[in-house]
Protein backbone atom coordinates (compact mmCIF):
# COMPACT_ATOMS: atom_id res chain seq x y z
CA UNK A 1 0.00 0.00 0.00
CA UNK A 2 1.33 3.18 -1.19
CA UNK A 3 1.55 5.79 1.99
CA UNK A 4 0.67 9.00 2.07
CA UNK A 5 4.57 10.17 2.09
CA UNK A 6 4.93 8.49 -1.10
CA UNK A 7 2.21 9.85 -2.91
CA UNK A 8 2.85 13.67 -1.86
CA UNK A 9 6.66 12.86 -3.14
CA UNK A 10 5.26 11.31 -6.59
CA UNK A 11 2.15 14.12 -7.05
CA UNK A 12 3.72 17.16 -5.63
CA UNK A 13 5.78 18.48 -8.38
CA UNK A 14 2.35 18.11 -10.85
CA UNK A 15 -0.06 19.17 -8.45
CA UNK A 16 2.06 22.60 -8.02
CA UNK A 17 2.49 22.90 -11.84
CA UNK A 18 -1.39 22.98 -12.20
CA UNK A 19 -1.55 25.58 -8.96
CA UNK A 20 1.21 27.94 -10.46
CA UNK A 21 -1.56 28.89 -12.91
CA UNK A 22 -3.80 30.72 -10.59
CA UNK A 23 -0.47 33.03 -9.99
CA UNK A 24 -1.68 34.74 -13.51
CA UNK A 25 -4.80 36.06 -11.93
CA UNK A 26 -3.09 37.75 -9.08
CA UNK A 27 -0.66 40.43 -8.73
CA UNK A 28 2.58 40.76 -6.22
CA UNK A 29 2.04 43.11 -3.69
CA UNK A 30 3.69 46.98 -4.45
CA UNK A 31 2.64 48.86 -1.70
CA UNK A 32 5.65 47.94 -0.25
CA UNK A 33 8.04 48.85 -3.13
CA UNK A 34 10.72 46.28 -2.23
CA UNK A 35 7.84 43.51 -2.48
CA UNK A 36 7.31 44.85 -5.96
CA UNK A 37 10.51 42.98 -7.14
CA UNK A 38 9.22 39.18 -7.13
CA UNK A 39 8.21 37.02 -9.17
CA UNK A 40 5.00 36.89 -10.25
CA UNK A 41 5.35 33.35 -11.32
CA UNK A 42 7.26 31.78 -8.69
CA UNK A 43 5.59 28.85 -6.50
CA UNK A 44 7.54 26.76 -4.39
CA UNK A 45 6.41 24.91 -1.10
CA UNK A 46 8.37 22.57 1.34
CA UNK A 47 6.61 19.98 4.30
CA UNK A 48 8.30 18.30 7.24
CA UNK A 49 7.08 15.16 8.82
CA UNK A 50 7.35 14.63 12.56
CA UNK A 51 10.59 12.58 11.42
CA UNK A 52 11.65 16.07 9.92
CA UNK A 53 11.91 14.27 6.39
CA UNK A 54 11.19 16.81 3.82
CA UNK A 55 9.59 17.00 0.71
CA UNK A 56 10.51 19.78 -1.80
CA UNK A 57 8.95 21.57 -5.03
CA UNK A 58 9.04 24.44 -7.13
CA UNK A 59 11.21 27.59 -6.08
CA UNK A 60 11.16 26.45 -2.52
CA UNK A 61 14.62 27.88 -1.76
CA UNK A 62 14.10 31.48 -2.66
CA UNK A 63 14.21 34.15 -0.07
CA UNK A 64 10.85 36.42 1.11
CA UNK A 65 10.07 37.84 3.99
CA UNK A 66 7.57 36.85 7.17
CA UNK A 67 5.52 39.83 6.86
CA UNK A 68 1.94 38.96 8.71
CA UNK A 69 3.60 35.27 9.12
CA UNK A 70 5.67 36.57 12.26
CA UNK A 71 2.59 37.85 13.83
CA UNK A 72 1.56 34.48 14.97
CA UNK A 73 4.99 34.13 16.85
CA UNK A 74 5.61 37.00 18.41
CA UNK A 75 1.91 36.74 19.93
CA UNK A 76 3.81 33.59 21.31
CA UNK A 77 6.23 35.43 22.59
CA UNK A 78 4.31 38.09 24.32
CA UNK A 79 1.67 35.69 25.80
CA UNK A 80 5.38 33.71 26.95
CA UNK A 81 6.03 37.37 28.69
CA UNK A 82 3.45 38.69 29.83
CA UNK A 83 0.43 36.40 29.90
CA UNK A 84 -2.92 35.72 28.74
CA UNK A 85 -4.36 38.19 30.69
CA UNK A 86 -1.97 41.24 30.22
CA UNK A 87 -1.98 40.00 26.43
CA UNK A 88 -6.04 40.05 26.13
CA UNK A 89 -6.56 43.21 27.99
CA UNK A 90 -4.86 45.03 25.23
CA UNK A 91 -6.21 42.76 22.29
CA UNK A 92 -9.17 40.94 21.41
CA UNK A 93 -10.03 37.18 19.80
CA UNK A 94 -12.55 37.96 17.34
CA UNK A 95 -12.51 37.79 13.49
CA UNK A 96 -13.15 41.26 11.96
CA UNK A 97 -14.50 40.72 8.60
CA UNK A 98 -12.29 43.98 7.56
CA UNK A 99 -9.25 44.44 5.79
CA UNK A 100 -6.02 43.42 7.88
CA UNK A 101 -4.92 47.02 7.58
CA UNK A 102 -8.25 48.25 8.71
CA UNK A 103 -8.67 50.90 11.78
CA UNK A 104 -12.49 51.30 11.30
CA UNK A 105 -13.89 49.28 14.27
CA UNK A 106 -10.86 50.95 16.40
CA UNK A 107 -13.16 54.49 16.50
CA UNK A 108 -16.48 52.09 15.88
CA UNK A 109 -16.33 49.46 18.99
CA UNK A 110 -15.76 49.68 22.49
CA UNK A 111 -13.59 50.18 24.37
CA UNK A 112 -11.35 50.22 21.18
CA UNK A 113 -8.90 47.95 21.21
CA UNK A 114 -7.86 45.69 18.28
CA UNK A 115 -10.30 42.75 17.37
CA UNK A 116 -7.08 40.30 17.74
CA UNK A 117 -3.65 39.96 17.54
CA UNK A 118 -3.27 39.34 13.63
CA UNK A 119 -4.55 42.31 12.10
CA UNK A 120 -1.99 45.12 11.64
CA UNK A 121 -3.24 47.08 14.63
CA UNK A 122 -3.07 44.01 16.89
CA UNK A 123 0.31 43.45 16.17
CA UNK A 124 1.43 46.58 16.46
CA UNK A 125 -0.19 46.48 20.20
CA UNK A 126 1.53 43.03 20.41
CA UNK A 127 5.01 44.17 19.49
CA UNK A 128 4.70 46.46 22.20
CA UNK A 129 4.55 43.92 24.47
CA UNK A 130 7.92 42.04 23.48
CA UNK A 131 10.05 42.20 27.16
CA UNK A 132 12.69 44.61 26.25
CA UNK A 133 13.67 47.80 27.44
CA UNK A 134 14.60 49.08 23.76
CA UNK A 135 13.64 48.53 20.52
CA UNK A 136 17.14 46.40 19.41
CA UNK A 137 16.58 44.27 22.58
CA UNK A 138 12.58 43.20 21.47
CA UNK A 139 13.80 42.92 18.17
CA UNK A 140 16.90 40.64 19.27
CA UNK A 141 14.46 38.42 21.78
CA UNK A 142 12.40 37.76 18.25
CA UNK A 143 15.12 37.12 16.26
CA UNK A 144 16.65 34.62 18.81
CA UNK A 145 13.12 32.81 19.25
CA UNK A 146 12.24 32.77 15.57
CA UNK A 147 16.09 31.14 15.40
CA UNK A 148 15.53 28.68 17.60
CA UNK A 149 12.16 27.59 15.99
CA UNK A 150 13.66 27.63 12.51
CA UNK A 151 17.29 25.92 13.59
CA UNK A 152 18.64 28.52 11.65
CA UNK A 153 21.29 30.89 13.99
CA UNK A 154 21.61 32.73 11.18
CA UNK A 155 18.34 34.19 10.55
CA UNK A 156 17.95 37.65 10.00
CA UNK A 157 15.83 40.70 8.55
CA UNK A 158 15.78 42.03 5.46
CA UNK A 159 17.36 45.17 5.48
CA UNK A 160 16.33 46.62 2.09
CA UNK A 161 12.62 45.30 2.72
CA UNK A 162 12.47 47.28 6.30
CA UNK A 163 13.39 50.53 4.75
CA UNK A 164 10.84 50.31 2.04
CA UNK A 165 8.27 49.45 4.98
CA UNK A 166 9.67 52.37 7.33
CA UNK A 167 9.85 55.06 4.60
CA UNK A 168 5.50 54.04 3.12
CA UNK A 169 4.03 52.52 6.35
CA UNK A 170 2.05 55.74 6.41
CA UNK A 171 -1.44 53.21 7.52
CA UNK A 172 0.25 51.89 9.96
CA UNK A 173 1.89 54.66 11.47
CA UNK A 174 -1.69 56.09 11.61
CA UNK A 175 -2.94 52.76 13.12
CA UNK A 176 -0.15 53.01 15.98
CA UNK A 177 -1.24 56.92 16.79
CA UNK A 178 -4.70 55.62 16.73
CA UNK A 179 -4.04 52.80 18.90
CA UNK A 180 -1.89 55.91 21.58
CA UNK A 181 -5.01 58.30 21.29
CA UNK A 182 -7.22 55.06 22.55
CA UNK A 183 -4.90 54.54 25.35
CA UNK A 184 -3.95 51.22 24.21
CA UNK A 185 -0.68 51.72 24.06
CA UNK A 186 0.26 53.54 27.44
CA UNK A 187 1.87 56.91 27.73
CA UNK A 188 5.19 55.68 28.75
CA UNK A 189 5.40 53.64 24.87
CA UNK A 190 7.09 55.85 21.89
CA UNK A 191 5.00 55.07 19.02
CA UNK A 192 7.70 55.14 16.31
CA UNK A 193 9.65 52.94 18.82
CA UNK A 194 6.89 50.00 18.55
CA UNK A 195 6.53 50.40 14.98
CA UNK A 196 10.47 49.60 14.29
CA UNK A 197 10.30 46.62 16.02
CA UNK A 198 7.07 45.59 14.06
CA UNK A 199 8.64 46.67 10.93
CA UNK A 200 11.71 44.56 11.35
CA UNK A 201 9.96 41.54 12.87
CA UNK A 202 8.06 41.61 9.33
CA UNK A 203 11.18 41.93 7.75
CA UNK A 204 12.61 38.75 8.72
CA UNK A 205 13.85 36.78 5.60
CA UNK A 206 12.84 33.15 5.34
CA UNK A 207 12.78 30.45 3.00
CA UNK A 208 9.72 27.45 2.58
CA UNK A 209 12.18 25.02 4.81
CA UNK A 210 12.31 27.72 7.46
CA UNK A 211 8.01 28.15 7.43
CA UNK A 212 7.87 24.54 7.79
CA UNK A 213 10.30 24.03 10.42
CA UNK A 214 8.03 26.65 12.02
CA UNK A 215 5.43 25.04 11.12
CA UNK A 216 6.13 21.94 12.56
CA UNK A 217 6.60 23.02 16.21
CA UNK A 218 3.05 24.58 16.11
CA UNK A 219 1.97 20.86 14.48
CA UNK A 220 3.27 19.25 17.59
CA UNK A 221 1.79 21.55 20.31
CA UNK A 222 4.95 23.55 20.73
CA UNK A 223 7.90 20.51 21.17
CA UNK A 224 10.25 20.65 18.27
CA UNK A 225 10.49 16.87 16.73
CA UNK A 226 13.93 17.44 15.75
CA UNK A 227 15.62 18.31 19.39
CA UNK A 228 12.39 16.87 21.82
CA UNK A 229 12.76 20.38 23.04
CA UNK A 230 9.45 21.88 24.53
CA UNK A 231 9.70 25.57 23.06
CA UNK A 232 6.34 26.96 23.39
CA UNK A 233 3.67 26.14 25.69
CA UNK A 234 0.74 23.62 24.74
CA UNK A 235 -2.02 26.32 25.84
CA UNK A 236 0.13 29.45 23.68
CA UNK A 237 -0.15 26.81 20.60
CA UNK A 238 -3.88 25.97 20.80
CA UNK A 239 -4.72 30.13 21.78
CA UNK A 240 -2.33 30.26 18.28
CA UNK A 241 -3.64 27.61 15.93
CA UNK A 242 -7.65 28.74 17.19
CA UNK A 243 -6.46 32.90 15.65
CA UNK A 244 -4.95 31.25 12.60
CA UNK A 245 -7.85 29.23 11.60
CA UNK A 246 -10.33 32.14 12.68
CA UNK A 247 -7.98 35.03 11.32
CA UNK A 248 -5.14 34.03 9.50
CA UNK A 249 -6.32 34.20 6.36
CA UNK A 250 -7.33 38.18 6.18
CA UNK A 251 -10.83 37.99 5.42
CA UNK A 252 -10.90 35.28 3.38
CA UNK A 253 -10.33 33.06 6.60
CA UNK A 254 -13.65 31.59 6.55
CA UNK A 255 -13.59 30.30 3.29
CA UNK A 256 -10.18 28.79 3.48
CA UNK A 257 -11.43 27.37 6.79
CA UNK A 258 -13.92 25.73 5.00
CA UNK A 259 -11.76 24.59 1.23
CA UNK A 260 -8.13 23.56 2.77
CA UNK A 261 -9.66 23.37 6.73
CA UNK A 262 -6.43 23.37 7.93
CA UNK A 263 -4.79 26.37 10.61
CA UNK A 264 -2.24 28.66 8.70
CA UNK A 265 -1.14 32.46 8.17
CA UNK A 266 -0.36 34.61 5.02
CA UNK A 267 1.84 37.42 4.55
CA UNK A 268 1.70 39.94 1.67
CA UNK A 269 5.10 38.76 0.27
CA UNK A 270 3.26 35.36 -0.54
CA UNK A 271 4.24 33.27 1.94
CA UNK A 272 2.08 31.09 3.74
CA UNK A 273 2.72 28.94 7.08
CA UNK A 274 -0.01 25.83 7.62
CA UNK A 275 -0.23 22.97 10.12
CA UNK A 276 -1.72 19.93 9.82
CA UNK A 277 -1.97 18.65 13.69
CA UNK A 278 0.08 16.04 14.77
CA UNK A 279 1.40 15.07 10.96
CA UNK A 280 3.06 18.17 9.08
CA UNK A 281 4.71 21.78 8.64
CA UNK A 282 3.97 23.07 5.83
CA UNK A 283 5.68 26.15 4.12
CA UNK A 284 4.59 28.37 0.72
CA UNK A 285 5.96 30.94 -1.17
CA UNK A 286 3.40 32.09 -3.97
CA UNK A 287 4.00 36.05 -4.58
CA UNK A 288 1.19 36.76 -6.41
CA UNK A 289 -1.54 38.00 -3.87
CA UNK A 290 -5.42 37.82 -4.59
CA UNK A 291 -7.71 41.10 -3.36
CA UNK A 292 -7.67 39.52 0.14
CA UNK A 293 -4.09 39.45 0.14
CA UNK A 294 -3.10 36.23 -0.01
CA UNK A 295 -1.08 34.15 -2.42
CA UNK A 296 -3.73 32.93 -5.31
CA UNK A 297 -1.17 29.84 -6.45
CA UNK A 298 0.01 28.78 -2.79
CA UNK A 299 -4.36 29.09 -1.31
CA UNK A 300 -5.04 26.68 -4.26
CA UNK A 301 -2.30 24.11 -3.70
CA UNK A 302 -2.89 23.88 0.03
CA UNK A 303 -6.70 23.60 -1.03
CA UNK A 304 -5.31 20.57 -3.49
CA UNK A 305 -3.41 18.88 -1.17
CA UNK A 306 -6.43 19.05 2.04
CA UNK A 307 -8.68 17.79 -0.54
CA UNK A 308 -6.76 15.18 -2.22
CA UNK A 309 -5.80 13.84 1.75
CA UNK A 310 -8.86 14.80 3.56
CA UNK A 311 -6.18 17.20 6.03
CA UNK A 312 -9.33 19.34 7.20
CA UNK A 313 -9.11 18.92 10.66
CA UNK A 314 -13.32 19.34 10.53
Amino acid sequence: MVSVWEQLEKKMPAWLEESRKQARSGNVAAYIPELANASQEALGITIYNGRTDMITAGEHDMRFTLQSISKVFTLLLALMDQGEEAVFSKVGMEPTGDNFNSMLKLELVDPGIPFNPLINAGAITISSLIAGSTPAEKTSRILAFFRELTGDPALTLNEAVYRSETGTAHRNRSLAYFLKANRVLGDEIDVEEVLEVYFKHCSIEVSCSHLARMALVLAFDGTDPVTRRSLIPRRYVQIAKTFMLTCGMYNESGSFAIRAGLPAKSGVAGGILAIVPGQYGIGVIGPALNTKGNSTAGVHLLETLSTAFDWSIF
